[in-house]
């Protein structure tokens, strides 16, 4: 590929629509692809942003009937929910796709026919697992077993979440079957095999000499561990009636393999887009000097950068992508994001409590990002980065820039008068950030980039503590006209240069300078070539504050929710204590279990777990000693209906005689609760049988 590329064709991973999209997404993929293309859009660049929902593989029919719905009802209500958390946290796509579209069902099948009639498939009659139960092949995610490489006991038929490991379903230990617990038996099927290993000089050429010192270490070295080990064929078809048919004769009820037809959505997006927009797509994906970049997570490093690259050249017209600057996980409060078990910050969630607060979740994502290894996302850290950077740093500067325009000079921009050194270093310096933040973004150091975005504002904040112009305008008023302008100079370059991190405070900040005019704001280039980014004699607008303060409770309020969520997962996890002795029906005969209520309770001296009660049984008042004080007051309880056991032989507790049993049991978060028949009518002495 040339130095100067003509086009850039830009995608993301497409979301799975088997659930919203959450943090992990945003942090890994979504917000670094969304930061390039602004940029390189800013730059003036042709650009194709492109992505869609992934709608097709295995885990979409086991997820719609676990939903009670069909599968195509599953897709449209999470592709739409996706949709629209992305519109709602600024991702710029130029098109987001779908894989259930017709123009995708035909790049892919003429894809496949492509390959098939060039005979670059290897067709193989092998047995695969077959659950008798469900009557049905099982696809690599409806089995789980433990993994070869790690021992993890949850693996699944495609791939170790725990070791990152690329598996076979056969290749599992004690494989078992996702749709009925059943161990599957061995069944013949025929598929069609795409020869990896034919293509690994292919990969040791490409990318382990080629792009030896531009990839990222983790994902070089993902790659080069996988050629190293030896690629295998690998099946391209799969039996399911869920995706897209295989387009040859005798493949009834066979489908395209999820992660082929995946990567496709890539092309079928662009000529989606293309159509709409009167541009020729096979410039974006065919031409010497189109740039292809992949933003994915680390879990799909060997579908990009060894499969689909292979299907590619399997093709023969294609380009390959000139970098895969894949980002590793981001964790939760310590723990690993899991969308099953609820453990993750959903967008359209974080939305309802933090509303327009979009930039500061973007913010916060891009400064703690996975770039080189695992990050950890805190409500903490979300707070302090708030704060203390987009608050104290960011949103002080520009707040006190306007509010003296606005005092001094009505918010009309003061001509200013000979510069100071101070001054002309100052204006230096902002010259330079465009070069030094493009540096970093083109390195796909994206941290780094907003670092340097921060460090401008930390500029301006220091320029104006340094110059207290709210002290010189007392004596010097005309030496404050010089700095205010310096101020409105730096402003306006972080009204631009914020735009690729912070789309909607840019938004916000053009508006309160005014710079919507027919000049508009300062491009990109021009922060750097242009001497004066808002003139003398232009009028901004009032202040308004870019950040507000995030308090204490609204934190405490997140954390609770996931204590919430880690309860109930340690709920649902629970295992039932095992059966007891089988009793006959004469042993429970025996039992008398009346209805009672609680008439008096007090708190038993020098005891911390003992209430006494005062029972009303129907048959007497009696009292029964019972240890659930850590979970109520005695004063809670009074006038409470209660099971009770009245014939348990009496015994002393402490010294009182207790003459019975009230029936318990625990909630999800291990509280007592009473067995308890609080409906209308039911009297005292009522027996339960």
């Amino acid at each position: 590929m040339s130095n100067s590329p003509q086009r850039y064709t830009i995608t993301a991973a497409l979301p799975y629509t088997n659930g919203p999209i959450h943090i992990g997404h945003l942090a890994g993929v979504y917000v670094p692809a969304d930061i390039y293309a602004r940029y390189l859009r800013m730059q003036g660049k042709d650009v194709a942003f492109v992505c869609g929902s992934d709608e097709h593989g295995v885990a979409i029919p086991m997820k719609a009937k676990k939903e009670g719905i069909t599968p195509q009802q599953l897709i449209d209500k999470y592709h739409g929910i996706i949709k629209q958390s992305f519109v709602d946290f600024g991702v710029t796509f130029d098109n987001y796709s779908r894989t259930s579209s017709k123009i995708h069902h035909d790049t892919a099948s003429e894809f496949f026919k492509k390959l098939y009639e060039d005979g670059k498939f290897i067709e193989e009659t092998t047995e695969q697992l077959y659950d008798i139960e469900a009557n049905q092949f099982l696809a690599d995610r409806f089995v789980t077993g433990t993994c070869p490489k790690c021992g993890n006991p949850e693996a699944y038929g495609d791939q170790c979440e725990s070791c990152g490991s690329s598996l076979n379903a056969t290749d599992l230990i004690n494989p078992k079957s996702a749709i009925t617990g059943a161990v599957p038996s061995m069944k013949e099927t025929r598929h069609w095999f795409l020869p990896l290993d034919q293509y690994e000089d292919f990969l040791r050429e490409w990318i382990l000499k080629g792009h030896k010192k531009d990839w990222k270490a983790n994902v070089y070295g993902q790659v080069k561990s996988w050629v190293d080990e030896g690629l295998r064929a690998r099946a391209v078809t799969r039996d399911l009636d869920w995706g897209i048919p295989v387009p040859v004769e005798g493949a009834d009820g066979k489908v395209l393999y999820v992660w082929f037809d995946a990567p496709i959505g890539y092309i079928s997006a662009t000529k989606e887009w293309a159509a709409r927009e009167g541009k020729n797509w096979e410039d974006y994906w065919k031409k010497e000097d189109t740039k292809m970049v992949h933003f994915i997570g680390k879990d799909n490093i060997v579908f990009h950068c060894i499969i689909f690259p292979i299907m590619l050249k399997a093709e023969g017209s294609y380009i390959l992508p000139e970098n895969v600057p894949a980002n590793e996980f981001l964790n939760l409060e310590g723990k690993k994001l899991s969308t099953s078990k609820n453990w993750a910050v959903w967008l359209h969630e974080y939305l309802e409590d933090f509303p327009n607060q979009q930039d500061v979740l973007r913010y916060t994502l891009t400064a703690n990002a996975p770039e080189t290894k695992d990050n950890d996302f805190t409500w903490k850290d979300f707070q302090a980065r708030n704060n203390n950077e987009l608050v104290a740093i960011f949103g002080n500067f520009i707040n006190r820039a306007v509010v003296l325009t606005d005092k001094y000079y009505e918010g009309v921009v003061p001509a200013p008068g000979e510069f100071s050194e101070v001054d002309e270093q100052t204006l230096a310096t902002v010259k330079a950030y465009p070069a030094v933040i493009a540096s970093s973004i083109e390195r796909y150091r994206f941290r780094e980039a907003q670092g340097e975005l921060m460090n401008l504002a930390r500029l301006g904040n220091k320029y104006l503590a340094d110059e207290e112009p709210w002290k010189v305008v007392k004596t010097d008023p005309d030496r404050v006209k010089t700095v205010m302008f310096v101020a409105l100079q730096i402003s306006a370059a972080l009204a631009t240069l914020s735009e690729p991190f912070l789309p909607f405070t840019s938004e916000k900040l053009k508006a309160i300078l005014n710079i919507y005019s027919e000049e508009g704001a300062p491009k990109w280039d021009e922060v750097s070539e242009k001497d004066t980014l808002i003139p003398a004699g232009h009028t901004i607008g009032k202040a308004e504050l870019l950040f507000s303060k995030i308090e204490d409770e609204q934190i405490q309020q997140q954390l609770d929710k996931l204590e919430a969520t880690k309860a109930a997962n340690e709920a649902d996890n629970k295992i039932a204590e095992p059966q007891k002795e089988e009793s006959t029906f004469e042993d429970f005969t025996k039992m008398d279990l009346r209805v009672g209520t609680i008439v008096e309770a007090s708190k038993m001296p020098k005891a911390d777990k003992l209430l006494v009660l005062k029972v009303d049984t129907g048959l007497d008042v009696r009292t029964i000693v019972s240890g659930i004080a850590k979970s109520f007051k005695a004063e809670e309880i009074i006038g409470k209906k209660v099971t009770v056991l009245v014939n348990l032989a009496p015994r002393k507790l402490r010294g009182v005689e207790s003459q019975g049993m009230i029936l318990m049991t625990e909630n999800a978060e291990g509280k007592l609760v009473f067995l308890n028949p609080d409906e209308e009518g039911v009297k005292n002495g009522t027996i339960i049988s």
